[in-house]
């Protein structure tokens, strides 16, 4: 098949190199920055440059740009794009994305559906693009019609050859609600936890905890700006939340309260034990 990639950077050129490694699809790709697309033309992780003569070809279109730019490009080349085509987005949100690109889809023809990776570094750019980032990964999808049994498995079948263990069905809102709190609000506090005093001193201090809890401190804030504005109502949900337990917990301590404060720490633990399965 060929296949396009739109966007080269981490999440893109990753996805870009899986193709070339696992399979024998031709990949063209495409990135803002003519010079990425240059070097990766040159790097081998993409056979061809896409351009408005060759979109036609492409069996599969994946859109691994910011939410407003997958709209954005859809909108510019939806009329070129070939009705037996299936577009998959790789956006970190769906509702706003999908809301849009079904509408464009159907005018058009072809197909969309919304997707997202559920793999990372704390990293960004095609130069930290590697073939094995998805391996045993989980992909979530959001088809407009879940009823094509025929086409998810096609899909699957796909991104399972770029090394995804797993894929997900849900929909829309259902992802942008639990994606809030497993990605977005772990991104907030990790940002936020590094702010205090003691971070610049850290040194010889800190271990595990440490670096499990700010990993994603170091992040793409252009990017994380849009997801996370994109997908306000859900967030600030979580970011609530977690003040209203943290109250809990401040008072307990401020108040002596041992038998509350233990109390907490064991629902908490329980908690932890509940949900990992």
């Amino acid at each position: 098949m060929n296949i396009a990639v739109i966007g080269l950077g981490l999440i893109g050129g990753s996805l870009a190199k899986a193709i070339k490694k696992n399979t024998d699809h031709t990949v063209y790709g495409f990135d803002l920055n003519e010079s990425i697309t240059m070097y990766a033309l040159m790097d081998g992780g993409i056979d061809k440059a896409l351009d408005d003569t060759n979109i036609a070809q492409c069996d599969y279109i994946l859109l691994s740009v910011y939410p407003k730019a997958t709209i954005e490009f859809l909108k510019e080349k939806a009329e070129l794009i070939s009705k037996s085509t299936v577009v998959i987005d790789c956006g970190g949100v769906k509702s706003s994305i999908c809301e849009s690109c079904f509408e464009i889809s159907n005018k058009y023809g072809f197909t969309f559906i919304g997707g997202h990776p559920m793999a990372g570094l704390h990293f960004s750019g095609y130069k930290y693009a590697t073939p094995d980032l998805y391996n045993d990964a989980s992909m979530i999808l959001t088809p407009q019609n879940t009823d094509d049994i025929k086409l998810l498995e096609e899909v699957t079948a796909f991104l399972k050859s770029l090394g995804f263990s797993s894929l997900t069905v849900t929909t829309p809102d259902n992802h942008d609600r639990i994606i809030a709190f497993t990605s977005q609000l772990a991104h907030v506090v990790s940002n936020a936890y590094v702010k205090s005093p003691q971070a610049s001193v850290h040194k010889g201090f800190s271990a595990g905890s440490y670096k499990d809890m700010t990993r994603v401190a170091r992040l793409n804030e252009n990017m994380w700006s849009e997801l996370f504005l994109e997908n306000k109502e859900h967030l600030l949900f979580e970011i609530e939340h977690l003040i209203n337990s943290l109250t809990e917990y401040k008072e307990a301590i401020e108040n002596d309260d041992t038998e509350t404060l233990r109390a907490l720490l064991k629902d908490g633990s329980d908690r932890k034990k509940s949900i990992d399965f």
